[in-house]
């Protein structure tokens, strides 16, 4: 028979890289814990709906991106292609928003776009997200942006990121540009390239972020959006702007940025790494202000972001900043022989774990000589071996055996071993 592959752009987590995935997961949660954010758990499928209303109709995603399918019911669903929709339903079929109270939530997990697979990017990808509501000045904009700065740096990665940031302004900022950002690109539709003209009459601010070369050129005398911004919309900026300066986050101005989502409005930014070829982006958001309303909610200002968690963990480890200890996943490998020394070391396993609750101890199963079992030992890269026989049960003692260092074996007893393992482990 045929063997049987995952879908392409889908892929297996193996067990040997799950540990730094789990040491990134920890460093998030630990970290949004620390700022007051909670966690919230989302559907995987929503109604396709609500990615037509809030993505919007004529964007890529929408429009040939989504694993979109009817189910028995006739109803059509979709695979989640991003997190932000899905929060903002959760938030207002559970009543979250109505008080006016602040809200802080996060949420981490799988998303889905039909996209071409390459390096860091794929048709089943994990994100971070991480969502506020009700909140409306740019100090919690700031925030956002620190605490992102916060988590490379406890990553050991903020060398390599930049932060560049931009302003869409209102929605009737945008508009008057759009219009006049149509007339010049429209003297000009021969010389764009193809998803730019098909852009113009869709989604004309997302041409600025074309990265054709010759599209690119033609942008450099284009009305510029800065230039439509109104007080309000340009005030915000600017407040922004300075408590970033009061933190100490360097940060460049990007007038081209624009994001891929319609519901974006005010600020917008991405953290960027030249490390990673053209996949560049490792986390994005900005403020949107208008989607709860546009979801059927009241009104409600709201501000996040996302990170995309294969382009983290893969600029982590071409930085090398993996940390050391996770090429270890085992302390100590106990090796039992004979029946009685499998009773008594699974009962002296559980009671080490009792009073050690940190250590990482794995005891032989199978069988075999002591040999294969050293083996093995050597083979899960433990520090150390426990060496229990007959005799030992006999006197209700244990060998510790260094197994990275030429140090001679210890014979301990069973009331000593936990007091030894807890000073050399």
């Amino acid at each position: 028979m045929k063997t049987l592959q995952a879908v392409r752009g889908m892929n297996d987590i193996l067990p040997a890289d799950s540990a730094l995935w789990q040491y990134f997961e920890r460093t998030v949660a630990d970290l949004l814990t620390g700022y007051g954010y909670q966690q919230i758990r989302l559907p995987i499928v929503e109604p396709t709906e609500l990615f037509k209303r809030s993505i919007g109709e004529v964007t890529d995603i929408v429009e040939k991106e989504m694993y979109t399918f009817d189910d028995r019911n006739g109803d059509s669903l979709t695979l989640r292609p991003e997190g932000t929709a899905g929060c903002v339903r959760a938030m207002l079929q559970h009543g979250l928003l109505g008080s006016g109270v602040g809200q802080k939530v996060w949420y981490t997990g799988p998303m889905f776009r039909h996209e071409r697979p390459q390096k860091g990017r794929y048709r089943q990808f994990h994100q971070v997200g991480v969502e506020t509501f009700n909140l409306t000045g740019p100090d919690i904009d700031a925030e956002l942006i620190a605490l992102s700065w916060r988590l490379w740096q406890r990553l050991g990665i903020s060398d390599a990121v930049k932060l560049e940031l931009n302003s869409l302004g209102t929605s009737a900022d945008r508009a008057r540009y759009r219009d006049d950002l149509v007339t010049y690109l429209k003297a000009r539709f021969e010389q764009l390239d193809e998803d730019s003209q098909r852009r113009l009459a869709s989604n004309p601010l997302r041409i600025l972020d074309s990265k054709n070369e010759t599209t690119q050129a033609l942008l450099v005398d284009a009305p510029k959006l800065a230039d439509y911004l109104n007080d309000e919309a340009r005030a915000h900026f600017t407040e922004l702007r300075a408590l970033l300066d009061a933190i100490g986050i360097p940060y460049q101005i990007n007038p081209r940025l624009v994001r891929g989502l319609d519901y974006y409005g005010l600020t917008v930014f991405e953290w960027v790494t030249d490390q990673l070829g053209a996949q560049g982006t490792v986390c994005a958001g900005g403020r949107y202000d208008g989607l709860v309303e546009q979801l059927g909610g009241k009104a409600a200002p709201a501000v996040g972001f996302a990170m995309g968690i294969e382009r983290l963990l893969l600029l982590i480890e071409t930085l090398g900043k993996v940390p050391a200890e996770l090429a270890r996943q085992v302390d100590v490998y106990l090796v039992t022989l004979g029946e009685a020394a499998v009773t008594a070391g699974l009962r002296l396993a559980e009671q080490l774990r009792d009073r050690l609750p940190g250590l990482r101890l794995v005891v032989h199963a199978g069988g075999g000589s002591f040999k294969s079992q050293f083996k093995k030992a050597d083979k899960s890269g433990a520090l150390y071996a426990l060496v229990l026989g007959e005799n030992e049960v006999a006197e209700q003692q244990i060998g510790l055996k260094p197994l990275r260092t030429e140090e001679e074996q210890e014979n301990l007893s069973w009331q000593d071993l936990p007091a030894r393992l807890a000073q050399i482990i």
